[in-house]
């Protein structure tokens, strides 16, 4: 191992400590994810002005920056499957009759997909506002490579029909799927579950011992599983730190530059999508500053790690801890939020695509016949996008496939494809949340006492006044 690399290494670990200091001294949950992620950007960017970009130390470095990183992410996946099984059951145990599952589910996936389409608009509206054009857009032997791979996957994604892909939600094997196997794992264990609290209560009058005894081996697994995720969440600074350190020192700053123009319109059109959340949030009777402030911790998690999916754990404590939104409410949204309806990576994203793609096949991209197929086709393609890194990929060769458009352009932006992934995945988590808050709301069922609650959130379980 290089002398360099150890260096590196020594630096990184003494962050570690530092960030455990705050833990041990008690600072809050919140301001030790903030400290993490401060301490990447500015080590990621020492990093990088040291070594420079493409620099064999940094990919070293990073490799084992990545232990802490991938393995906090992974972490996180493995505790997503048992925690929404257990939480959708236990929900459903408590519910009185299906009529409250139907209307949980219903406006749940109301909200995601109304705030898609609205997301596909936005995403339309900034890359016209900005001129976008995939025209003189030149690529390197990296965008070339990626360009042939999405060119070799577009056969598979062009025989998928939407029929196909509502049936690849169908749990055939659940067992399969709790090993998340597919890209819609996660939707296939959320139906199985639904099955498994429906049939509970359906035994609940004839069989009330054994409902009593399901009853409570569901609600030993819950204190279980929330314990785990307890204690992996108080990974969350440390992991927020390796990847935010990974993020900054393994990017091209000079491509960054030459692509400035759709960076900043994607930027631009994120933040006004995350704006019309706290819009809706604001219609539905609820403060959207005390709202923004309770859910930054795990926005941020979202934006540094890149997977909705691996948010999800994160995503159901604050809505239920910070938010006052009942368990299986929140359960509902983080889960069905990070495959269906993803604002940024399965709307703005595929949006802005086609309309940089459209003047260099002859259309208008301001054609209202044009804009309403757009939006009409991001809509659904929107179901069963992956909550992984590369969902916003697919999702974009769904709709550039479905409009004969060319699908090389998504290879061409490789290079800042982090940098705007964070971004989207963020919106995603947000736009669940969303989905979560005003079905909760709606439905009478959030704790006021909770959302007015001006404490800060302890995510982690820990006393931080302590």
């Amino acid at each position: 191992m290089a002398l360099s690399v150890i260096f590196n290494l020594a630096i990184f670990i003494a962050l570690i400590y530092f960030l455990y200091t705050l833990q041990s001294k008690y600072v809050a949950f919140t301001k030790r994810v903030f400290a993490g992620l401060g301490l990447g950007v500015v080590f990621g960017g020492l990093l990088q002005l040291y070594y420079g970009a493409g620099s064999d130390i940094i990919v070293t470095s990073i490799d084992y920056f990545d232990i802490v990183g991938k393995g906090y992410v992974k972490l996180l996946q493995m505790i997503i499957i048992p925690l929404v099984m257990v939480s959708i059951i236990s929900a459903i145990l408590k519910l009185n009759g299906g009529s409250s599952l139907g209307k949980i589910s219903g406006m749940t996936l109301g909200v995601l997909v109304v705030t898609t389409m609205i997301a596909a608009l936005v995403g339309i509206a900034w890359s016209v506002m900005f001129g976008l054009s995939a025209e003189g857009l030149t690529a390197g032997a990296a965008e070339m490579a990626r360009a042939e791979a999405l060119q070799t996957n577009l056969g598979k994604v062009e025989t998928m029909s939407f029929a196909n892909m509502l049936l690849e939600f169908i749990p055939a094997n659940p067992f399969l799927d709790m090993t998340g196997s597919r890209k819609t794992s996660t939707i296939a264990v959320v139906i199985f579950s639904i099955f498994v609290g429906i049939s509970a209560t359906g035994i609940a009058s004839k069989k009330p011992e054994i409902f009593a005894s399901f009853e409570q081996f569901i609600n030993v697994a819950q204190a279980i599983v929330m314990r785990m995720v307890t204690l992996v969440l108080r990974l969350t600074p440390y992991g927020v730190l390796a990847l935010m350190t990974k993020v900054i020192s393994g990017s091209n700053y000079a491509d960054i530059v030459n692509l400035a123009n759709f960076v900043l319109a994607s930027y631009g059109a994120l933040f006004s999508m995350f704006a019309i959340h706290l819009a809706i949030i604001a219609m539905i009777g609820l403060n959207p500053v005390r709202h923004l402030k309770k859910i930054i911790p795990v926005l941020t998690f979202a934006f540094t790690s890149r997977s909705s999916a691996a948010s999800i754990p994160m995503n159901v404590q604050t809505q239920e801890k910070a938010l006052g939104i009942p368990n299986g409410i929140a359960n509902f949204a983080a889960s069905f939020g990070s495959t269906i309806g993803q604002n940024g990576c399965a709307g703005i994203y595929p949006a802005m695509l086609a309309v940089m793609i459209a003047p260099t096949m002859g259309i208008n991209p301001l054609d209202i016949s044009f804009i309403v197929t757009l939006v009409a086709i991001i809509t659904i393609s929107s179901f069963g996008v992956a909550g992984i890194g590369g969902g916003a990929t697919f999702a974009a060769l769904i709709v550039l496939s479905a409009l004969d458009f060319p699908v090389a352009l998504a290879g061409l932006l490789i290079s800042i494809e982090p940098l705007i992934d964070m971004g989207r995945t963020a919106l995603n988590v947000s736009g669940s949340i969303t989905a979560g808050s005003v079905t909760s709301k709606l439905m009478g069922e959030t704790n006021m006492d909770v959302f007015n609650d001006g404490q800060p959130v302890n995510l982690d379980g820990e006393d931080a006044t302590a």
